[in-house]
This record gives C-alpha cells, sequence and structure tokens, in this order.
C-alpha cells in the first residue's frame, strides 16, 4: 500500500462524502453568486470534488516518478475516476445542471472503453490512456467542478462556462472513445 494507492483509496471514500452532501438536503443556506444561487452544500461538495479529482494527478505523478506503478494501482485508479465521474454527473442530471442524454454518452464510452481494455488484458496487451483521453478528463473536471459551483464565478458575468466546459468535454468524450477503438480493434479483432 505506497502513498499513490493510499491516494487513490481516498479518493474512493471521498465519494460516498460527495453524494451525501449533494444529495441530502442540508439547512445550511445558500448564497447569491450573480444570476444564481449556490447551496452551501454544494459549494461543500465541489470542494471534496476538486480534492477527490487532485488526488488523481498527484498519485499518477508519484506513480510514475517514483515507480511504483502497482496492479492494484493500476485497477484502482481509473475506477476511482470512473465512480467520482459518474456520481456527479449523475447528480448533476439530478440537480439540472446536466442534460442526461450528455451523461448517458459520457458514461457509456466509459464503459466501451472499460470492456476493450478487458478484452486486451485478457490478451496480454495494456492500453495507455492516450493524449486525448488525459484531455477528456482534464475537461470532465473542469465542467463537473464549475456546474457543481453553479458556474460560479461566471455567474456574476452571465456567461455559462460550465455548460460549455461539459459539452467540450462530450466533444472529447467521443474523439478519444472512436480514437481508442481504431488504435485498438485488433484486440478485439484478434481476440480468442
Amino acid at each position: 500500500m505506497n502513498l499513490p494507492n493510499k491516494l487513490t483509496f481516498s479518493r474512493i471514500l471521498m465519494i460516498p462524502l460527495f453524494i451525501i452532501l449533494m444529495s441530502v438536503p442540508f439547512p445550511w443556506g445558500s448564497w447569491d453568486i450573480g444570476n444564481a444561487e449556490l447551496p452551501v452544500a454544494h459549494f461543500a461538495a465541489a470542494l471534496i470534488f476538486i480534492i477527490a479529482a487532485c488526488t488523481d494527478w498527484v498519485d499518477g505523478y508519484y506513480a510514475r516518478k517514483y515507480n511504483l506503478v502497482t496492479n492494484l494501482g493500476k485497477f484502482m485508479d481509473p475506477l476511482a475516476d470512473k465512480l467520482l465521474v459518474s456520481a456527479a454527473l449523475i447528480l448533476l442530471i439530478e440537480i439540472e445542471l446536466a442534460p442526461a442524454w450528455v451523461v448517458i454518452i459520457i458514461i457509456s464510452r466509459e464503459f466501451a472503453v472499460t470492456g476493450l481494455r478487458l478484452v486486451a488484458a485478457g490478451e496480454g496487451t495494456v492500453m495507455a490512456a492516450g493524449s486525448m483521453g488525459k484531455l477528456k478528463t482534464a475537461t470532465q473536471m473542469i465542467a463537473i467542478a464549475a456546474l457543481l459551483l453553479h458556474n460560479f464565478p461566471f455567474s456574476y458575468i452571465n456567461f455559462p462556462f460550465g455548460t460549455i466546459m461539459l459539452y467540450l468535454s462530450l466533444v472529447f468524450t467521443i474523439i478519444s472513445g472512436v480514437d481508442y477503438f481504431v488504435k485498438n480493434w485488433s484486440i478485439m479483432r484478434d481476440s480468442k
């Protein structure tokens, strides 16, 4: 249980706290932020999400820099990411800040690529994340954080930054998903 794996587990443990903060109607009030209102509980949940998203970058950095890559980490890190992003996107639908069809496409891509990775692993091939996949993840994290913050600080100028980032992440999600399948189709074609 090295430092990167501990950070990954901490990210997984933050997910239930994040879900509770977004789901339970805490009587903590809200702040007026320009043309929007930000419930204090959503602000707290956004902070938890941002911290969890940062642990993703930190654990990857330490794992690569100090050669602490383990099979447990290879399994848990993408799982933690998918659980965190899926939970956040589904909760954004519930509070009407993300359209369901966008979330369905994003989560479907994650299932499809995970399936492809499982087939590849069965064939002894490791599929590393490409630059498009990393760009997809970065734009998703930024979009989710902005939407959880009800578009703060852009709500003061009535600029829909979070929504724009969500649609941009959708584009990168589709492109990176197609890219994974095009580059690795031989794994599916030649699998036994």
